[in-house]
C-alpha cells in the first residue's frame, strides 16, 4: 500500500536522525530498513552496527530509546496513527556485505 511505504521512509528517515542525535558515537549506526507487522500498528527498524563489536551496546541502547523514539516521531511527523517501535538488528544487510566482500576478493 502507497501510505504504508511513505510511512516506512518516513519512520527509516526520523530512526537515522533520531540515533545520530542520541548516539555516543562510538560506533556508526545505519538504519536499512522498516518493516510495518501487525496489520501497521507496529514499526520495526532494522540497523547495522560498525564496528561489528558494538552491535549488543547499540542493541540495548536502541531498546531504551524506544519511548523517547515515539515521542520524537509525535514531534517532527504528522502521521494519522501513532505506532509502537522496536529496534532489530539486520542480520541479512550484514550477511549480505560478507558475501559481497568474498565476490570481491575472489576476483
Amino acid at each position: 500500500m502507497y501510505q504504508d511505504e511513505k510511512i516506512k521512509s518516513l519512520v527509516k528517515d526520523l530512526a537515522g536522525d533520531f540515533l545520530e542525535r542520541e548516539s555516543n558515537k562510538t560506533s556508526l549506526v545505519t538504519v536499512t530498513r522498516v518493516e510495518l507487522t501487525e496489520k501497521g500498528h507496529k514499526a520495526l527498524i532494522f540497523f547495522t552496527v560498525l564496528p561489528d563489536d558494538k552491535a549488543e551496546e547499540v542493541l540495548q541502547f536502541t531498546k531504551r530509546k524506544r519511548s523517547e523514539f515515539r515521542d520524537y516521531v509525535r514531534e517532527k511527523a504528522k502521521i494519522g496513527r501513532m505506532l509502537n517501535f522496536d529496534f532489530v538488528f539486520d542480520i541479512g544487510e550484514k550477511n549480505r556485505q560478507k558475501v559481497d566482500d568474498a565476490l570481491r576478493n575472489a576476483k
